[in-house]
């Protein structure tokens, strides 16, 4: 598969409407000869619980197929829910034009039920034509947001975020058609967690101060960041650090920057950013910053099944050992905290003190 896919980019609407006739052609032949069709649908892993340490995670390769037939009646659903996808998909292309996969759930709301429903029939195409989703020119809602010492342009529009380096950018939805000005003036990529954050930083002149690029995807981060911050990386050849909260939360979206999601296992190689380093909020740092009693919340029983499926989780036992050092503290302890918490300092303690000198210490893991 990966050999397949690895001019995924270079993938054009012919070449796909070619690849969807194929399929439907082979479905209405098995119908007309009185047979079941059945689709087959390779499954992808990002990661897997396994010990011994032969797994083909995040490797573009099959771990298995699904075989979708007429025979079980929740087949029979997920087929024609894949059916209807695939036609607007087949839209999209033929015009030119781009949808959301919010767009799409509304074509068929009483069919669809669910926007999970959409998005899984999507993944499915995806697998199936051997593309990504920006291929099928379906495209997300972007939550993304980005500023500092970076010029962009998007399908001939362009973004001179360094007049305003404090100032928030929306993130690009059409990634593909971005051309980044490499300019060489920041030193950096930080990469925060949630909004209220990047906010701070903006208040407080992080960019001017730091001459960095701050990106944050305002949460999990949508296949738009994902994408834009991969190519600001291929593009500028800048290092790239990740604040997260100091939770299970927190860390799990710093996986998923770095190692991709498991929705999304089969774009993987497109999606994550292996050089991303976790540059805080450490579990090991709740003594170190004297954060006091009331900044700590106890973990909930959730909480902990998340953390003890994340440390079986085979990249971190592989690639980040460090991290899995800071998830078991954080475990033991059994309490969490916000990036904001290091307020008690100082309302500009976060920009003025914790990140530059932990970036210029290299304290990050």
């Amino acid at each position: 598969m990966e050999g397949k896919r690895s001019c995924l980019s270079s993938s054009i609407p012919s070449d796909l409407l070619r690849r969807i006739r194929k399929l439907t052609l082979s479905i209405l032949t098995n119908l007309s000869n009185g047979q079941s069709p059945v689709v087959q649908i390779d499954r992808f892993r990002n990661y897997c619980t396994g010990t011994s340490g032969n797994c083909y995670c995040n490797c573009g390769i099959s771990v298995g197929k699904e075989l979708l037939t007429l025979q079980r009646e929740c087949h029979t659903r997920r087929l024609d829910v894949l059916l209807r996808v695939l036609l607007v998909v087949q839209t999209l292309l033929q015009q030119n034009r781009h949808g959301s996969k919010r767009d799409i759930y509304y074509m068929h709301p009483t069919v669809f039920k669910e926007q999970s429903v959409v998005d899984r029939a999507i993944n499915d195409i995806c697998i199936l034509l051997q593309c990504s989703r920006h291929n099928l020119n379906v495209v997300s809602v972007g939550n993304g947001m980005v500023m500092g010492w970076l010029k962009f342009s998007e399908a001939g529009r362009k973004f001179d975020c360094i007049n305003n380096p404090n100032t928030a950018y929306p993130v690009p939805v059409h990634v593909e058609d971005v051309e980044i000005d490499i300019i060489g003036v920041a030193r950096y990529i930080l990469v925060v967690e949630k909004e209220s954050v990047f906010q701070r930083l903006a208040n407080d002149s992080f960019c001017t101060r730091n001459r960095c690029i701050v990106v944050t995807g305002r949460g999990y981060p949508d296949v738009p960041t994902r994408r834009f911050l991969r190519l600001l990386i291929e593009k500028l050849h800048l290092p790239a650090y990740c604040l997260v909260d100091c939770d299970p939360y927190g860390i799990d979206i710093l996986t998923t920057y770095r190692f991709g999601s498991m929705q999304m296992a089969y774009d993987a190689k497109f999606l994550c950013v292996p050089e991303i380093r976790w540059l805080g909020v450490f579990p090991s740092e709740v003594e170190k910053y004297c954060l006091p009693q009331h900044c700590l919340l106890p973990l909930t029983r959730e909480d902990k099944t998340r953390v003890e499926a994340m440390l079986l989780r085979c990249y971190l036992r592989r690639e980040a050992p460090q991290w899995r050092f800071e998830l078991d503290l954080l475990l033991a302890r059994g309490l969490k905290c916000e990036i904001e918490a290091l307020s008690v300092q100082s309302l500009s303690f976060l920009s003025e003190e914790y990140l530059p000198s932990k970036i210029r210490g290299g304290v990050y893991i």
